[in-house]
């Protein structure tokens, strides 16, 4: 049994159950392994949720950072960002729903290196919305707030996407980034 099969029955039970009410039997159940055997493999249920999370970040930023360097103006910026956002968070729901609503779930100390890795993440998108204002394509008078705002939108829509519901993660991140950008353009 792979450490990455483990995490996945692990993302999914987590996002069913929440973190507190799931358990390492309902994970070592999932991945047909008895719990032992699943500690032998992953160290505590604490040690899976940072594994969950790292990997989610992790590949956030790994996706952001091509469009951060694009030689695109700042909204086209924007919205490649919101795409790559909502094509990872659609493709790996289970995971992004950890990634959304559980760190709060981490000890302290985990928590205190979780945060700045997310705001890590945040600051990209700051960065996009910083340019445009220096581009003078957007009228932003807080561009750390407008960031939270963005991705509170995008964050949410996870929540609610259907993968088979009428609109696709594409045409969401589409609208989503022209109802914020109306916004965030010049008058």
């Amino acid at each position: 049994m792979s450490k990455e099969a483990i995490l996945e029955a692990a993302a999914q039970i987590i996002r069913e159950k929440g973190y507190h009410a799931a358990s390492m039997a309902d994970i070592a159940n999932a991945v047909d392994l008895s719990k032992a055997t699943l500690y032998s493999h992953i160290d505590s249920k604490q040690a899976i949720l940072v594994a969950l999370l790292d990997q989610a970040l992790e590949t956030l930023i790994e996706d952001i950072q091509p469009v951060l360097t694009a030689n695109v103006p700042a909204d086209e910026k924007f919205r490649r960002a919101m795409h790559a956002f909502l094509s990872y968070m659609s493709e790996n729901l289970d995971l992004s729903a950890v990634l959304l609503l559980e760190h709060r779930s981490l000890d302290p100390e985990k928590r205190g290196e979780h945060i700045p890795r997310r705001d890590e993440y945040e600051s990209y998108w700051r960065q996009i919305i910083e340019e445009g204002v220096a581009e003078g394509i957007f009228t932003v008078e807080d561009p750390s707030l407008s960031a939270k705002v963005a991705l509170g939108v995008a964050s949410w829509t996870v929540m609610w996407f259907n993968p088979q519901g009428r609109l696709s993660a594409e045409q969401i991140a589409d609208q989503s980034a022209d109802i914020l950008l109306e916004g965030f353009y010049k008058r």
